[in-house]
């Protein structure tokens, strides 16, 4: 007869899973993708390094779920703050306030997310959270499109230009640490630019 978890064992398994994604989530946004060994988020997590292997088969595979469980937050973040706006222009700029504010109180960990050298998992990961985004950008685009506040476009292809300009633009400043106070203007008024904003 195969064994089969009682829910109370499935419960304390979760719960200790959970604890090592938090952990390595936490060693991420101090120390980047390179600071964050098994072995360090075994250490944080309160447990044996074992335990760790017991839940993720290889760092990869922990980095992974850790991308993903991040870049869900902060997509869902940036998706809240525009659909709280009417326009396209308003939703674009609350899009990209939330995105480099974020991105400010947090430079390690937004770097590791969007240009640290990764594994390969890692880097599977990052490529389905830079289409969420362009997401979040389209569907605005689109509606603005349609209501008249934006010239006719591609609206998935200039969500796509737009989230890897801004991505681009950020990388620099996050790798040196910080996200100088003007970027999050100048980058709302090139995304205007962009979009055909009317004045």
């Amino acid at each position: 007869m195969a064994y089969r978890r009682t829910p109370g064992v499935q419960a304390r398994l979760s719960a200790s899973r959970e604890r090592v994604v938090v952990a390595a989530l936490e060693l991420v946004a101090a120390h980047g993708y390179r600071g964050c060994s098994v072995g360090a988020v075994a250490e944080r997590a309160g447990m044996a390094t074992g335990s760790v292997y017991r839940h993720f088969p290889g760092k990869a595979d922990l980095m992974a779920e850790v991308f993903r469980t991040a870049s869900r937050r902060e997509v869902d973040a940036v998706a809240r703050a525009a659909a709280l706006e009417t326009t396209a222009a308003a939703r674009a700029a609350a899009a990209i306030e939330t995105f480099a504010g974020r991105a400010r109180r947090a430079p390690r960990l937004a770097y590791a997310l969007l240009a640290e050298p990764v594994d390969p998992a890692v880097e599977a990961e990052r490529l389905v959270f830079r289409r969420a985004y362009a997401d979040v950008f389209a569907r605005f685009i689109a509606a603005g499109t349609a209501a008249g506040e934006l010239p006719p476009q591609d609206a998935a292809l200039s969500a796509a230009a737009l989230v890897g300009a801004i991505g681009e633009a950020l990388v620099a400043p996050l790798a040196a640490g910080t996200v100088p106070a003007g970027t999050v203007p100048s980058l709302i008024a090139f995304a205007h630019r962009a979009l055909g904003v009317r004045p």
